[in-house]
């Protein structure tokens, strides 16, 4: 599961780069109990996609501003503590998970 370059934003953590974007299924007019989610992968050869769960309520709705935003500085916390917990975006495989509120 490859992110789309199209909406997703660079960051550079530990001289690495990535590419992340909130998740949709997250973000768009959930009336479910769902939580705020962000994924992540290796922007110069993506292998594994990150895919974490921050544990904050994400219920939108409809033509409201979101309460809760994910910033740069969390994403990069998620990807230090994925890869500390295993993650390895290069090599190829099923989506790394991670719950924020876990760790």
């Amino acid at each position: 599961m490859a992110l789309a370059k199209k909406g997703s934003r660079r960051i550079v953590v530990d001289g690495v780069e990535y590419r992340w974007r909130v998740s949709r299924k997250h973000w768009c007019c959930d009336y479910d109990v769902s939580t705020l989610g962000y994924m992540v992968e290796d922007a110069t050869c993506p292998g594994t996609t990150l895919v974490v769960e921050t544990g904050r309520p994400a219920v939108l709705e409809p033509k409201m501003v979101p309460a809760e935003v994910v910033l740069p500085r969390e994403v990069a916390a998620g990807i230090r503590a994925a890869r500390s917990n295993g993650w390895t975006p290069s090599s190829n495989g099923s989506p790394f998970k991670l719950h924020l509120s876990a760790v």
